[in-house]
């Protein structure tokens, strides 16, 4: 069964389009005009192992915000696509992700109600050019429209770059381990309701 997926989304303020494949080898092709959000999204695909290609076009003579939040819209609305009834899947992972000083906590259930606990500070606003308020709108946005729920804690650090990272790779980490298929289900849904829709 193809666990691929591609989504188009339209507004006024942005034009994103995505595909995923859950199956894939961690292989990206990412443009948004953001450099840093490139290099997170390219991070995310790369170790959920979640092929990724993305195009956004975005009003970024305003800000990043809208870009940055309708990319993850749009990523989130193609796994759950992807996904389909979600039969099959291991469902729960977590994981605790180092990175030099840096330690971040993901933990994800792919249970088809989205919510997302963000437990991450900052010390300055700005990453280079990036409002480090946009990483919580981007997993915002993802979890909502993949209908997860997702919790992400930061538990210390000192690089804002280094805390955003382990965000993005922590939470592929986890991507990746939920959405596997566990050869011990035989197909069903990991619920039971019977439903993850």
């Amino acid at each position: 069964m193809s666990r691929k997926a591609s989504i188009s989304r339209k507004t006024n303020e942005t034009a994103v389009s995505v595909t995923v494949d859950i199956d894939g080898t961690g292989t990206s092709k990412i443009s948004t005009g953001i450099g840093f959000f490139d290099h997170m999204l390219d991070q995310l695909s790369r170790h959920s192992l979640i092929d990724m290609e993305i195009e956004t076009k975005g009003d970024l003579h305003v800000d990043d915000h809208h870009a940055v939040e309708d990319t993850g819209i749009a990523i989130g609305q193609a796994i759950a696509k992807a996904l389909g009834d979600r039969r099959g899947i291991t469902r729960y992972a977590s994981l605790d992700l180092a990175m030099d000083e840096t330690m971040t906590r993901a933990a994800v259930d792919v249970s088809g109600r989205p919510f997302l606990v963000w437990n991450v500070a900052f010390s300055a606003p700005k990453i280079g050019t990036f409002d480090t308020e946009l990483v919580r709108e981007f997993f915002q946005a993802l979890a909502q429209n993949a209908g997860i729920t997702l919790h992400i804690q930061n538990i210390y650090g000192a690089n804002n770059h280094h805390i955003a990272e382990t965000c993005f790779k922590s939470v592929a980490r986890v991507l990746r381990a939920a959405t596997e298929i566990d050869p011990r289900q035989q197909g069903r849904i990991p619920s039971t309701k019977g439903s993850l829709a």
